[in-house]
């Protein structure tokens, strides 16, 4: 197995897919690329169509319209078998009667490879997933991050041309996941492999992916690199699900500035010409003003009403002067408890015209 793209790595395209179900669109005509070793994420609340993307590029569900090419192989109407594809699901899928390396080396002997083969491949896969010499323990003795490894490593012994990951970390508590999600970081880099991974999960798309799709109502609503999407959302819906934003509605003044509530707002970038827009307030991007003057711009106050202790950060609601309530947080640190207002008392906070985000309702 090889720690740089190979000549099996390919790309995916998605071309005007979609999956309807009766009436009702589980998928909307989506087109996507994924270029060879680029790691995707699949990103959208429940009910979105991520999982029956997944089951479209998996072989699992047939679409009701559109194509799905593996490099320049046209797999759409492929049986799942077929498609040299790994997936990892959510619940690992392991077979508890047998051991670790019986249940990696299971693609080997359903592909019927040679069995001469399977001693190299099973230790580059176990060594790759950092599980040298489990080859011979037991499902039941292995934690919840050991089975997703071996998982992985079942996944990635025949070395397919792409491997797909169904929320493989949901099972996990917290700490280990935010482990595994560094983990599985590297591992990508080792393989160079194409990676498509579905998550519910924000900050673990964010973490882990060269660019994050975006679904919302069985649409692609965008795709683009965790940093854009963050700070460069295409609407008011991908504003409020990534990052933790506050959203206000604002009155478009010019192309540069708006004003909220008689608070004028100077934007670093374009404002659209859209009728109905919204200011995507990011906690962490407010900073506390502590000789802030009436009318200032991109400068808002109220009243404290709520501070809440995080562990590395707290959290302070505030209830700004015509009705609008917001968060910011500030680190738990000497400087940040000193910064801290009491419920009552009154709070100026500034945007930077870099992090003032406008934009559009829903489309």
């Amino acid at each position: 197995m090889s720690s740089t793209i190979s000549r099996n790595t390919v790309g995916v395209s998605i071309r005007a897919a979609s999956k309807f179900y009766g009436s009702f669109r589980a998928l909307d005509v989506i087109n996507l690329d994924v270029a060879p070793g680029e790691f995707v994420s699949i990103l959208g609340p429940s009910g979105s169509g991520k999982t029956t993307l997944l089951g479209i590029l998996g072989g699992f569900v047939q679409p009701t319209a559109g194509s799905i090419f593996l490099g320049e192989r046209d797999i759409t109407f492929e049986p799942p078998h077929k498609r040299d594809i790994g997936i990892v699901f959510q619940n690992y899928a392991l077979f508890p009667h047998m051991n670790v390396a019986e249940n990696v080396t299971f693609p080997l002997r359903a592909r019927r490879m040679p069995k001469s083969e399977w001693p190299a491949r099973l230790k580059s896969a176990l060594d790759m997933v950092e599980l040298g010499g489990f080859g011979e323990r037991k499902i039941h003795e292995l934690s919840g991050g050991q089975r997703q490894r071996v998982a992985l490593a079942r996944a990635m012994i025949f070395e397919p041309r792409l491997i797909l990951m169904d929320e493989p970390l949901s099972a996990l508590d917290k700490q280990l996941r935010e482990t595994m999600q560094i983990e599985l970081k590297h591992l990508h880099r080792k393989l160079a492999a194409t990676m498509i991974y579905v998550t519910h999960d924000q900050r673990e798309a964010l973490t882990m992916s060269d660019r994050v799709a975006v679904m919302n109502k069985g649409q692609l609503i965008q795709v683009d690199t965790p940093e854009r999407l963050h700070d460069h959302p295409a609407d008011a819906f991908v504003a409020g699900f990534i990052g933790e934003a506050t959203l206000l509605p604002v009155r478009r003044i010019d192309d540069r500035s708006v004003d909220l509530d008689g608070t004028p707002l100077i934007s670093a970038r374009p404002v659209p010409a859209d009728a109905e827009l919204f200011l995507a307030v990011h906690s962490e991007k407010l900073t506390i003003v502590a000789d802030a003057m009436p009318g200032m711009a991109n400068v808002l106050s109220g009243l404290v009403t709520e501070t809440l202790y995080q562990g590395e950060s707290i959290r302070i609601f505030l209830e700004l002067d015509r009705g609008a309530r917001l968060s910011l947080r500030v680190p738990s640190n000497h400087q940040g408890r000193s910064q801290i207002k009491a419920p009552g008392e009154r709070i100026a906070v500034a945007i930077h015209p870099d992090d003032t985000i406008v934009v559009p309702n829903v489309r």
